[in-house]
């Protein structure tokens, strides 16, 4: 008979607690989709004294994450503490480099150590996989390494933090602030211990920078990733922007172009009627766009126990039935020094900008745009109360660079109170 598939789980938190469930409940679609049996020998975590609804008296506790992966009776070590570095880099390269096979959900350890991680698994002859580190439960890092392997990949894009949603989602349909919502969204639990990580795209970007380096056959690089934040999106950005039949979502987008590789994470306005303008709460989407395959639309659960557990789990199963593939498609050696693009796609652009209530303000900002050659497509400007007069410009498509320069052009006439808000309008 074949040999039990054994398991050592480092983090007892929502996931980790989520697959012991599945390992326990799903015993018998496990063994017969993997022709063995998937057990637990060992697990790891902060507290042992903690109730977590689940019995861990038939699993030998390591306090070490370092120890619990250099264990004989564990095959797979199973990393679901976080953190880009710490206990869970150390654990995962003692796994590694005692040859053993590491299952993780930590986007943050892979977008910033993924190459060094992957030479080693190579070395060692020992699978990585980290499905559930982008996306929950959506097998998007499967999709691009196995089933869209033979595309040449475009672009690849979406929104992948469900916190992010929620909260744009929640201040559309309730009409309430940011800061209303980002509280709600605290209370909930469902932002990270740092914040800003979530609402300053970073957790995204580093999902992006992870799926980036799988398509395009290049390094992880999360420092090429522009990165903007949901913080300064207000209610009346929200409303304006749908008024125009477009909503407002935390993209990310990964693109191909002749001078390199663009990345970026930003608040972006897109058609209402699209499949992401009709994402809504914490539900992620990924869009992979390839040469032969065209565009494929991957959607569900970003995040929670199940869905991720339910990602883990893929991964666990394809160890089990012995399937071997590099960890971010190709050989870690054959992956290039990517190429970084300055962002030159031209799309169009939302602006906000509060206006000194004097004579000839608005014609200041149009003739500071139209020297860097933007082009306004429409304008509105909105009744106010104060001295300061709230002013909406859609612009025509143009390159982010030339709208930077023309908003310190802005900027310099005097005429605006405060940082303008731009907010790109997502290109075809």
């Amino acid at each position: 008979m074949t040999t039990p598939l054994r398991l050592g789980i480092a983090g007892l938190g929502t996931v980790g607690v989520g697959v012991l469930r599945m390992v326990r409940d799903n015993s018998d679609i496990l063994r017969a989709r993997t022709g063995r049996d998937v057990t637990i020998s060992a697990v790891s975590a902060r507290s042992r004294d903690k109730d977590r609804g689940v019995d861990l008296s038939g699993f030998v506790w390591e306090d070490d994450p370092v120890a619990l992966a250099r264990r004989d009776d564990v095959d797979v070590f199973v990393e679901l503490m976080g953190g880009s570095d710490g206990p869970a880099k150390a654990a995962t390269e003692a796994a590694l480099a005692a040859g053993k096979a590491v299952v993780t959900a930590n986007k943050a350890m892979l977008a910033l150590h993924g190459q060094a991680l992957a030479e080693l698994a190579e070395e060692n002859d020992a699978p990585l996989r980290f499905e559930a580190a982008v996306a929950g439960g959506i097998p998007c890092v499967k999709a691009l390494t196995e089933g869209l392997a033979g595309n040449r990949i475009t672009r690849v894009s979406g929104v992948m933090n469900g916190t992010c949603n929620y909260i744009l989602t929640r201040m559309e349909s309730a009409g309430l602030p940011y800061a209303d919502v980002f509280e709600e969204a605290r209370a909930l639990g469902y932002l990270e211990a740092d914040p800003s990580l979530d609402v300053g795209g970073i957790d995204a970007g580093h999902k992006l920078a992870i799926l980036s380096a799988i398509a395009f056959g290049t390094r992880v690089d999360f420092d090429g990733v522009q990165l903007q934040g949901i913080e300064r999106v207000t209610i009346d950005d929200i409303r304006r922007a749908r008024d125009m039949g477009y909503r407002i979502k935390l993209l990310g987008e990964a693109r191909r172009t002749p001078g390199g590789i663009e990345q970026s994470m930003r608040p972006t306005l897109v058609p209402e009627d699209s499949p992401l303008g009709q994402l809504e709460g914490g539900t992620n989407m990924v869009v992979i766009e390839g040469d032969a395959v065209g565009q494929v639309v991957l959607r569900g659960a970003g995040a929670g126990e199940g869905p991720t557990a339910s990602a883990v789990m893929g991964d666990v199963c394809d160890i089990a039935r012995g399937m071997a593939l590099p960890p971010f498609g190709q050989p870690a050696a054959t992956l290039q020094a990517p190429v970084r693009a300055n962002a030159t796609t031209e799309c169009a652009h939302y602006l906000r900008l509060s206006l000194r209530d004097e004579p000839g303000a608005l014609a200041q900002v149009a003739t500071a745009l139209g020297r860097s050659g933007i082009s306004i497509d429409r304008m509105r400007q909105y009744d106010h109360p104060g001295t300061d007069a709230p002013v909406l410009i859609v612009t025509h498509p143009c390159a982010p660079g030339d709208l930077a320069r023309a908003l310190d052009d802005v900027a310099a006439t005097g005429v605006v109170a405060g940082d303008p808000v731009a907010l790109q309008i997502q290109t075809p």
